[in-house]
C-alpha cells in the first residue's frame, strides 16, 4: 500500500492507495452533481468541481483491463494474422488482457496463441445450462472450450437483439455461479443522453445485475455510451470520467464501499491507439473494451500500454 500527500480543502490530508485507487472517506457529492446539458447538436457533459484529485497506478492486486471484442469478424486466415501480430506484441506486464472472439474461432485463438498473458472471452451465453436451446452456447462450452470470461450487456446485443435488463442479469448471474468472469456491459443510447438520463440509464443497468448477482468478485463494468460505438465518436476523458465517477459512487451506496472499491470500471466507445492514454489518465477509469481497434494487434498493443499513463500524482 502507498501512502502520498495531497491538499484538499488547503489542508494536507495522508491518501492511500490500494487496489486501483485511493481509499479515503469520498465526500457526498450528490448536491453538486453536474446536470446534462443539450447545447445545439452536441450534447456533453456539464464539468464537475471536484477539487485535486490524485490517480493511481494498478497497485495491489489491482490490474489495468483491457478487452478486445471482435464481435461478428473475421476468417480463418484474417484471425491467424491478428494472433500473429498478438503474439508478437510487447505488452505491459500489469494488465489484464482478454480478447473476444467469434465463438466458432475460440478454438483456434486458444491453440495458436503463445502469449499465456492474453484470456479468451465468449460473447455471449445462456442463462442456464444447456440443453434445447438452439443456437445458444452454455457457460458450461464456453468453459470447456478454455474460456474465462464472457461480454454481456453489449449494446449491440440490448437494441439489435432486443436482451431486457432482468435476461442479461439473470445470464450473468449464471456464469459467475459457474466460476466465469463477467465483462458487464452498460451505456445509453444518444437520445438517453440528449434527454439529461445517462445516469438513470446507467443505474438500471447496474441494478439489474446488482439485484441477480451474489458477488462481484469476477465482474468487470464495461461503460459504453452507445453513441460511441463504432462511430468515431468518443467522449472526452471528462465525460468519461465523471459517468465512471457516478457508477463507483452507485455502487458504494447500493451494493458497499469494498464492491465500489475494488470493481473495475473499464470504457468503450471508439478507443484507439490515439485516445487511449488520455481516456487511461482519469482516476475511474480501469481500463477498456475495444471493438474495431482490437482488430489490429499493434494498435490493440498499444491501448493495451496505455497503462503507462497511470500515475501516481504526489
Amino acid at each position: 500500500m502507498a501512502v502520498v500527500s495531497t491538499s484538499v480543502g488547503g489542508a494536507n490530508v495522508a491518501v492511500q492507495f490500494s487496489g486501483l485507487r485511493k481509499s479515503f472517506p469520498k465526500l457526498d457529492n450528490s448536491s453538486s452533481r453536474s446536470l446534462f446539458l443539450k447545447v445545439e447538436s452536441h450534447v456533453r457533459l456539464a464539468s464537475t468541481s471536484k477539487g485535486c484529485r490524485a490517480v493511481a497506478t494498478m497497485l495491489g492486486s489491482g490490474k489495468f483491463f483491457v478487452g478486445g471484442n471482435w464481435k461478428c469478424n473475421g476468417s480463418k486466415e484474417s484471425i491467424g494474422k491478428l494472433v500473429s501480430e498478438l503474439n508478437n506484441a510487447t505488452l505491459e506486464a500489469d494488465v489484464d488482457v482478454v480478447v473476444a472472439p467469434p465463438f466458432v474461432y475460440i478454438d483456434q485463438v486458444k491453440n495458436s496463441l503463445v502469449n499465456s498473458r492474453i484470456q479468451i472471452a465468449a460473447q455471449n451465453c445462456w442463462t442456464g445450462k444447456g440443453g434445447a436451446f438452439t443456437g445458444e452456447i452454455s457457460v458450461e462450452q464456453i468453459k470447456d472450450i478454455g474460456a474465462g470470461w464472457v461480454v454481456l450487456g453489449h449494446s449491440e446485443r440490448r437494441h439489435i437483439i432486443g436482451e431486457d435488463d432482468q435476461f442479461i442479469g439473470k445470464k450473468a448471474a449464471y456464469a459467475l455461479s459457474q466460476d466465469l468472469g463477467v465483462i458487464a456491459c452498460i451505456g445509453e443510447l444518444l437520445e438517453e443522453r440528449e434527454a439529461g438520463r445517462t445516469f438513470e440509464v446507467c443505474f438500471q443497468q447496474l441494478k439489474a445485475y446488482a439485484d441477480a448477482v451474489s458477488s462481484w468478485d469476477k465482474i468487470v463494468i464495461a461503460y459504453e455510451p452507445v453513441w460511441a460505438i463504432g462511430t468515431g465518436k468518443v467522449a472526452t476523458p471528462e465525460q468519461a470520467q465523471e459517468v465512471h465517477d457516478a457508477v463507483r459512487d452507485w455502487l458504494r451506496k447500493n451494493v458497499s464501499t469494498e464492491v465500489a472499491s475494488k470493481t473495475r470500471i473499464i470504457y468503450g466507445g471508439s478507443v484507439n491507439g490515439g485516445n487511449s492514454s488520455e481516456l487511461a489518465k482519469q482516476e475511474d477509469i480501469d481500463g477498456f473494451l475495444v471493438g474495431g481497434a482490437s482488430l489490429k494487434g499493434v494498435e490493440f498493443a498499444a491501448i493495451v500500454n496505455s497503462v503507462t499513463a497511470k500515475k501516481v500524482a504526489a
